[in-house]
């Protein structure tokens, strides 16, 4: 499973390529406002714990761990109903909790930031730690069903194009390429549910 090999001329291995699959399937899912965005994602940040910890991702690593307890609370919150027998809907953030929300992720990057820098052996420390502060607070939004965490996945997948390459896993970068497409028309789509418009892609 984690030997490698070439395929279409770059080096992976079928532990990727799965985890590749997983996360293609949970973000399409996301899109569509479906639940199985929660079983492929938590299948698919499990196995990049251990692809981003032997690259020493570390911080990235870590907030994989995350993303397994957030999705698990993320499922939960999406099938549970209020007084009114309805589930949760798409809103927006009001400018207070965005300004909230901004201080947050600058607040986590420093703090990721001084953990990288004192206890690990990370090679792209600042790199690392801002990416993943973005996607802690990306992923909380998520599962409150907040519109603009679509616009903090498109900046985390933007950097995290570039940092697969540097650690030559190709297809990972790629998985984060077509993330990062997915994300421009799950906002659209998002918005326009919001809105009242039909608007899929």
């Amino acid at each position: 499973m984690t030997e490698s090999f070439t395929f279409l001329g770059a080096q992976t291995s079928i532990l990727e390529l799965f985890a590749v699959s997983c996360g293609l399937a949970s973000v399409w899912f996301m899109k569509k406002e479906h639940i199985l965005v929660y079983p492929f994602g938590i299948i698919n940040v499990l196995i990049y714990v251990y692809i981003c910890f032997t690259g020493k991702l570390y911080a990235y690593a870590a907030i994989n761990v995350f993303y397994a307890g957030m999705s698990a609370y993320g499922w939960y919150n999406w099938l549970r109903k209020n007084k009114q027998d309805e589930r949760i809907r798409i809103t927006r953030l009001t400018y207070p909790s965005i300004i909230l929300y901004t201080g947050l992720i600058v607040f986590l990057f420093f703090l990721f930031r001084f953990l990288l820098n004192r206890f690990t052996n990370s090679e792209i420390p600042s790199w690392d730690a801002f990416v993943t502060a973005v996607y802690v607070v990306a992923m909380w939004l998520l599962a409150r069903k907040k519109i603009e965490h679509w616009l903090l996945w498109i900046l985390g997948d933007i950097i995290s194009v570039a940092m697969f390459i540097w650690l030559n896993l190709y297809f990972s970068s790629f998985q984060f390429l077509v993330f990062t497409c997915i994300a421009i028309f799950g906002f659209i789509e998002w918005r326009g549910k919001i809105e009242g418009r039909k608007m899929t892609f």
